[in-house]
């Protein structure tokens, strides 16, 4: 009994070691990219004096990159992405959790199959629709080729699968409609299911740099990855800046994600398991 106590207790301490290795390795570039953040220009972490750390960088990166304008389209952008997302995505998903019509599978089958289908193919369809409605380098334009999406549907149809049907057919006798089932009953108890998707959705519009960069010409319209792009090409010898330009960019959603994790695990652990 003992020896076999040992090994449970000697797997787990492997298991430990393998963890933090493997997390030491993941996290080892984003250590390098916030020590020369840090470093004057000129010089490398490695070769740092202990009085040489400086905030100068991310003053001078933020001002040169013009980073405020970027923030707050980025910002606009991402907050209205997600917002149509879990629109559409709760009304659709809900429609193909419950609702019984023709065609039902061959439309979940329609909604799968746009998840393999790379946004870089249908670019041009979508550039001459937005063009035909007059709204190239417009906000629009970096709004509604997004505004629907395959994955947000998926995982909120399988997310409502997950809730008991018992509460909707009592909600039913009590005299609520559709709509209200929806919205005072099915999404508050899909509330981990709606944060995954907003932290996917906001995550992946706050990083996407092919939009801006195929739909938008006009320097107002600049977002936080095409900012960050146009100040690589300029600092590209400048390592320090760069680093600092970076990390400035990726605060947010680090902040975002470390706000919403617990939601997050627990929406993608249980997305899937019917009751």
């Amino acid at each position: 009994m003992s020896k076999l106590t040992w090994n449970w207790k000697n797997a787990n301490f492997w298991s430990l070691v393998l963890l933090l290795l493997g997390a030491f390795i993941v996290l080892l570039p984003l250590i390098v990219v916030f020590l020369t953040s840090f470093a004057p220009t000129g010089t490398t972490p490695g070769v740092m004096g202990k009085n040489n750390w400086t905030l100068a960088n991310y003053r001078e990166a933020w001002e040169r990159g013009k980073f405020l304008l970027a923030f707050a389209n980025s910002t606009l952008v991402a907050i209205a992405v997600t917002a149509f997302q879990i629109i559409t995505s709760a009304l659709a998903g809900y429609a193909l959790a419950r609702l019984k019509f023709r065609g039902r599978q061959a439309l979940l089958l329609v909604v799968l199959a746009t998840l393999v289908i790379p946004f870089q193919l249908l670019v041009i369809p979508i550039f001459l629709v937005l063009k035909w409605g007059h709204i190239i380098n417009t906000y629009w334009a970096l709004i509604l080729p997004s505004a629907v999406n395959g994955f947000g549907i998926f995982l909120l149809r399988q997310y409502f699968q997950t809730i008991p049907i018992e509460l909707e057919e009592a909600a039913a006798i009590d005299g609520a409609n559709r709509l209200q089932i929806l919205w005072q009953i099915m999404l508050p108890l899909a509330r981990p299911a709606l944060v995954t998707l907003f932290l996917f959705t906001f995550i992946g519009e706050w990083n996407d740099l092919f939009k801006p960069l195929v739909f938008t010409t006009r320097p107002e319209l600049r977002t936080v990855q095409l900012a960050l792009a146009e100040f690589q090409e300029q600092f590209t010898n400048n390592w320090p800046l760069m680093m600092a330009a970076v990390i400035i960019t990726t605060i947010p959603v680090m902040v975002l994600f470390l706000i919403g994790q617990k939601q997050f695990i627990r929406g993608i652990a249980t997305t899937g398991i019917k009751n």
